[in-house]
């Protein structure tokens, strides 16, 4: 009984949170677990490039970031089912519907599993051309295979899993669970990849092998999170319907396709440079982005951590139509990522020399990496503003805004990159960054202020679509989960 009471008690806290807080106490209850663990995974994302840099093999660094876009779609799949997953649940949890947010729990589980598996099938039978036109040459084929056959054939499922898992653990207002496990599996990797790495002398394979089992450390600890006594919404099995299934997919469609074209904006970065740096430079070159790209991560994952941990605040009070509440915690959001990437601009020009040097100790590769980064950095600023604003509708569910507005700075990010290397050459691709950070945001912030009241209003018309009685011959939509 006193066990039971305790749970019901801690439930009730995490719905106040999310309702009654002040909203400044609830932003900063979600954001600082979020990016601490955003920080300890950058620690871990950059671990194997860090490590596999100490090998003095810059064709071995290159051979990571060739088989980087296919290891993101893996975060595509978590982001369609954990992202889509964790908006509904929210908006549920607001309404106090936990039955149908546990049902919401098991698709997306289920979902996610099954889509981690077929991915992992396909790259294992496809593997050659994928990689081949991810940018592998006859120099970084071999050590790309390698470290993509452990992390992508093999780690697909725990991989998937517990980035999903955590986002469906912070949808009920458990951030410091849903971090513990990421920062558990992030220090975990940063352990174990000098180990093996060095000390069983398996290079590129080591980190690869220490990436798999990191992630799957992570995933059972917040399977332990989720399967224990203290939780609002469990996994079962069945309950389904389509109507259930499309909110969720519309949902998590929009980060899902960030993902994905980020991981093509990679694909065709390398496409570019192989093309217009040749045989000589190409590999270099793909080396710089590699060391560019880590410092971006450096930028963009606490960023995520900002405007993304801080989504379930603005679903729960979109589900329970708090207009005061949503523009109150979306002015705080944004204030804070801006104020980021402030930061991070600052230090792109103060300390890049010395974020190089932690991947390279040669002079001239170290100099032009550190050009790259100041260029990808220039207008970075603003998107702090991007991040704030499409992730902030995309925990609405108002995908029909974030996903036009996130595909557009793609595009000019895509125009760029195959203009400005055709006219300037090839260092001349690392300006794209710059020109998609730079103008891009300025339409979310048009869009946002002339249909922020147009939202709440959208709230308020769903909340009456879903309470309106159901006609007497019509079957529910949905049916009770059996909880494993």
């Amino acid at each position: 009984m006193k066990r039971h009471q305790d749970t019901l008690r801690r439930v009730q806290e995490r719905e106040q949170l999310f309702e009654s807080a002040p909203v400044r106490v609830a932003v900063a209850k979600q954001v600082i677990p979020s990016v601490a663990s955003q920080m300890v995974a950058l620690l871990y994302t950059s671990a194997d490039t860090f490590f596999v840099g100490l090998l003095g093999a810059p064709a071995q660094t290159a051979a990571v970031h060739v088989a980087n876009p296919s290891f993101m779609f893996l975060t595509a799949i978590s982001n369609l089912f954990g992202v889509g997953g964790a908006s509904v649940i929210a908006r549920m949890l607001g309404r106090h519907e936990r039955e149908k947010a546990s049902q919401v729990a098991s698709f997306c589980f289920w979902g996610g599993a099954a889509a981690s598996l077929l991915f992992s099938l396909l790259f294992f039978l496809l593997h050659v051309p994928i990689l081949s036109v991810c940018g592998a040459t006859e120099d970084t084929f071999e050590t790309a295979r390698q470290y993509a056959f452990y992390v992508i054939v093999a780690g697909a499922l725990p991989t998937v899993l517990s980035t999903l898992l955590s986002n469906l653990t912070r949808a009920e207002g458990r951030a410091g669970a849903a971090s513990a496990g990421m920062i558990f599996g992030s220090l975990l990797n940063i352990a174990l990849d000098p180990l093996f790495i060095f000390a069983f002398d398996m290079g590129v394979a080591g980190a690869a092998v220490a990436t798999v089992l990191s992630q799957l450390a992570s995933c059972v600890y917040v399977l332990c999170v989720l399967f224990g006594r203290s939780v609002q919404v469990r996994i079962g099995f069945g309950g389904y319907s389509l109507k259930l299934i499309g909110r969720i997919l519309i949902t998590g469609i929009s980060p899902f396709l960030i993902i994905f074209v980020d991981s093509v904006m990679i694909i065709s970065m390398n496409a570019v440079l192989q093309s217009y740096g040749g045989p000589e430079l190409g590999d270099r070159l793909i080396t710089c982005a590699t060391i560019a790209q880590s410092f971006m991560l450096v930028v963009t994952m606490p960023l995520g951590g900002i405007s993304g941990g801080t989504q379930t605040i603005l679903a729960f009070n979109f589900g329970a139509h708090r207009r005061d509440r949503i523009l109150e915690a979306q002015k705080h959001i944004t204030l804070l990522c801006v104020g980021y990437t402030a930061i991070m601009f600052a230090l792109a020009r103060l300390a890049g020399g010395l974020f190089v040097r932690l991947f390279t100790s040669e002079a001239d590769l170290a100099a032009e990496a550190l050009s790259a980064i100041r260029v990808c950095t220039l207008a970075v600023i603003p998107l702090g503003v991007q991040y704030a604003i499409v992730d902030g509708f995309t925990g609405m569910a108002q995908v029909k805004l974030a996903l036009p507005l996130s595909a557009f700075r793609k595009i000019v990010y895509f125009a760029a990159l195959f203009a400005l290397p055709a006219a300037f050459g090839a260092t001349a691709a690392f300006f794209a960054e710059t020109v998609s950070d730079l103008f891009p945001p300025l339409i979310p912030m048009v869009v946002y202020w002339k249909r922020r009241n147009w939202i709440i209003q959208e709230a308020a018309s769903h909340c009456r679509l879903e309470e309106a009685p159901k006609p007497a011959l019509q079957q529910p939509a949905l049916g009770h989960a059996q909880t494993v």
